[in-house]
């Protein structure tokens, strides 16, 4: 039975925080990092004490990973940035709330002191002689401490207490993972039982030791079990500070998923109940198991629902089918044609969620170029006068300041030179649009055809589809780019301001033109004929974009990329392990990759025809490299086996942060089902007869550090896993059991009409309902039948994993 851990965390904004710039603003960004290893970085958001980032990031992990972190820093072109503050977050505190934590928290002090990170390795023994009682510590390594000094390393030593005795190891210079093999005897004094205390320090020539961390074991342990392996370093005890109402604080939505998923089979009821709901006739829609786990699903787990449930079908080859449900449903209790997907149901979820995970290279293609000449280009526009500056505007090649006539001349220009090539992509874009959209689009149209047939709403047909299109797929990604992989960076408040006046011009263009001269913003007046003459080619785009043939494949989908495609691509600069005549900074060389799931390929660029290539299969292990090793940021390397067992390693260098774990996340997965991983690395490079991390003289040595093969961050191009999505479900459906009965059993037991039970909040309708009713707590009684058999299924594992199952129990 798999284990899996991730954790769901979204940076949503912060408020009040400090003026760290002589302007009196800041320009403030987020680091996440799990156990003090940074996996994401938010953009910078320029000059603002209260920032929206709204950036989302699934980090798969480890299942003993200890905190999450989230620092807020300054961003300074000149000089170190500016620490803002920090959050720290227990695995326990995430933990305790199977929701998650959705709430603003205030920011602490960064204490360096507290600021401790990785292990030590330790054995003790206690020994008793004629002398009496004595301590015997053998301090062997550590590895992962906190680089304390300018070189990006520490020198670090330990210091051993018990009682009134203490003892020193000796110094190691320049590591971060020291080898000490050193064995420290502490004789007990009168009075009672006292714990062992090892700090680890860096040495300092000049000024105080920095501190390194911890660890404390009581008297009872040392007696019990004296301890012998590897120990995490902790900071020392301190009461906590409430800095916060000086440092502002950040709103954070962070849930934890841990979960054995079980051997497929074990799914099998629960998948073939959701599989006969979307099979069966259109007339048992309302009563069907995924219509009453609909009901029981909240708002606020509405999107999550809907990520488990699209990826769920997309592996059964089903997804088509599951949106063509949720449709009838939708429709079905439609009476205004104008409110038609218009809140946030989970058909209009479902169908956003699908278009990310199949489309989003499609988007990419279409609206990337002009996005991009947005945010290079710069240019000042501005239609509404209430917000034009006139001062900034002179930037628009005017020798004097310009009057607001010029300005919005001036601006529409501007913008219907980005909307032009914007409207032309999106027309010609149909045969680029992913046949399974497509599909899902023709279903939709004739959904809506048949269930408003009149006349007067020939439209309808075109704007549920253009509402999903446009205005929750391209609308969205011209708004906050960053959030769709569009540009690295979030927009500077000009740049915003430009893309939301063509998120604008597209909504409109999706509407075709209903809002047009109506309402507040009569200052877009001027772009009307533009408009009005794209709206003129969308019904056509539309007919064209539905009229597909084929269906979807009826054997599951494992992947959203196929093997051989190109998942990741981008310049990188290359250094092999063998030493060179260069300086560091020139035996890297600029090379263009490309990854799939068979190979990472090079060469000097895109259009090179020679190209070389490492096969994934040979891939062992993929980690960060320490700055200190080749005096560079963000390098990773990549260790490979060839055909008789011997390691070759290559380096890479990304060109920030987020570029460095994005590919650090590719490459993870495209390896995960290589055999034969390594369990430890070297961090640092071997340079000089030595490695840079833990100074060891020999080439083979063992590695150092833990890897991180299991560290990995969510994509929309990740692999499919029916049996891993179907375990979410049974969570979802474990959070809404008490309401399943009260709402669909308990009220069976008692003396009700069925009109009362139509106004408890029952979907059926009064011409339907005793049927629909019984229909339901049917369904109702099913799905519990069948989370009590997954509880079964969970409790015997975990009770084989604890040894105290009897053998034959199950066989998986």
């Amino acid at each position: 039975m798999a284990k899996s851990s991730s954790l769901n965390v979204r940076v949503v904004e912060g408020r009040a925080l400090p003026a760290k710039d002589v302007s009196g603003s800041s320009d403030p960004y987020c680091l996440v990092k799990v156990d003090d290893e940074v996996v994401a970085r938010t953009a910078t958001v320029w000059r603002s004490l209260s920032p929206f980032w709204g950036e989302e990031y699934t980090v798969h992990l480890p299942l003993d990973f200890h905190h999450l972190a989230f620092y807020v820093l300054d961003e300074d072109t000149v000089g170190h940035d500016d620490i803002i503050g920090k959050i720290s977050l227990s695995k326990e505190a995430i933990a305790a709330n199977p929701r998650g934590i959705d709430s603003w928290i205030n920011l602490s002090r960064v204490d360096p002191d507290a600021e401790v990170q990785g292990e030590i390795c330790l054995a003790v023994q206690m020994l008793e002689d004629v002398r009496g009682r004595c301590l015997r510590c053998h301090v062997l390594q550590a590895r992962d401490l906190a680089p304390r000094d300018i070189s990006g390393t520490s020198d670090p030593f330990a210091r051993v207490f018990w009682g009134s005795q203490s003892l020193e190891t000796s110094t190691i210079k320049k590591t971060r993972f020291p080898h000490w093999d050193e064995v420290l005897e502490l004789r007990e004094m009168p009075g009672a039982p006292s714990s062992l205390r090892v700090e680890l320090w860096d040495w300092d020539m000049v000024g105080k030791n920095d501190f390194l961390g911890m660890v404390e074991f009581p008297p009872q342990t040392l007696q019990q079990k004296p301890p012998n392996g590897w120990f995490r370093l902790l900071p020392f005890p301190r009461a906590e500070e409430d800095s916060g109402r000086n440092l502002g604080a950040l709103r954070l939505k962070v849930r934890l998923i841990e979960d054995r998923v079980l051997p497929s089979q074990y799914y099998q009821p629960l998948t073939e109940l959701l599989m006969e709901s979307v099979l069966g006739p259109a007339e048992e829609d309302a009563a069907s198991p995924l219509a009453v786990l609909e009901e029981l699903t909240l708002g606020d787990c509405r999107q999550d629902l809907a990520t488990k449930m699209v990826k769920l079908f997309l592996g059964r080859g089903l997804a088509g089918s599951f949106l063509d449900y949720l449709t009838r449903r939708e429709v079905a209790r439609t009476t205004d044609p104008n409110t038609l997907f218009r809140s946030n149901s989970l058909a209009s979820k479902s169908m956003e969620q699908f278009m990310k995970l199949v489309g989003m290279p499609y988007l990419h293609e279409v609206l990337k170029p002009v996005i991009s000449r947005v945010f290079e280009e710069k240019k000042y526009m501005e239609l509404d006068p209430c917000k034009m500056d006139l001062g900034r505007a002179r930037r628009i090649s005017f020798k004097g300041t310009a009057s607001e006539e010029q300005v919005r001349e001036t601006s529409l220009g501007l913008l219907t030179g980005y909307l032009g090539p914007i409207v032309d992509a999106i027309m010609g874009s149909v045969g680029r649009c992913p046949p399974a959209m497509r599909l899902a689009f023709k279903q939709l149209h004739q959904r809506v055809e048949e269930h408003f047939p009149q006349a007067e709403h020939e439209d309808v047909k075109y704007l549920a589809i253009s509402g999903f299109l446009f205005l929750r797929f391209f609308a969205p990604a011209i708004l906050t780019p960053k959030l769709f992989d569009l540009w690295d960076q979030h927009a500077d408040p000009q740049t915003s301001r430009s893309l939301l006046l063509l998120a604008k011009a597209v909504q409109s263009i999706g509407n075709l033109g209903q809002q047009l001269g109506q309402g507040k913003e009569l200052w877009m007046a001027p772009l009307h004929p533009f408009l009005l003459q794209s709206i003129s080619r969308v019904r056509d785009f539309l007919d064209r974009l539905v009229d597909v043939d084929g269906d979807e494949a009826g054997g599951p989908v494992r992947a959203l990329v196929p093997p051989s495609v190109t998942v990741r691509e981008g310049y990188l600069l290359k250094r092999k392990e063998e030493p060179a005549g260069l300086a560091t900074r020139f035996a890297f060389k600029k090379r263009y990759f490309w990854l799939s799931g068979e190979t990472l390929s090079y060469s000097k660029s895109p259009e090179w025809q020679m190209c070389s290539s490492i096969p994934v299969s040979h891939i062992c292990a993929v980690e960060r490299v320490d700055e200190g090793a080749f005096q560079l940021p963000h390098v990773m390397q990549v260790v490979t086996q060839d055909g008789v067992g011997v390691l070759h390693t290559t380096y890479l260098q990304c060109k920030n942060v987020n570029d460095l774990n994005q590919w650090l996340s590719a490459l993870r997965k495209a390896s995960a089902p290589n055999p034969d991983k390594l369990a430890t690395c070297h961090p640092g490079a071997f340079r000089s007869s030595r490695w840079t991390c833990c100074l060891q003289t020999e080439r083979s040595a063992a590695g150092c550090s833990r890897t991180h093969s299991a560290v990995t961050l969510g994509d929309w191009s990740d692999p499919l896993d029916p049996d891993a999505e179907t375990q979410m479900v049974y969570r979802q459906l474990l959070l809404g059991r008490d309401q399943l009965r009260m709402k669909f059993l308990e009220d069976s037991n008692m003396n009700t009409t069925p009109e009362a039970d139509i106004g408890k909040g029952s979907s059926a309708t009064k011409g339907d309902c005793p049927d629909v009713l019984v229909q339901q707590r049917v369904a109702a009684a099913r799905l519990l039948e069948v989370l009590a058999d997954l509880d079964r299924v969970h409790e015997e594992f975990q009770q084989q994993e604890r040894g105290r199952a009897a053998p034959g129990t199950l066989d998986p």
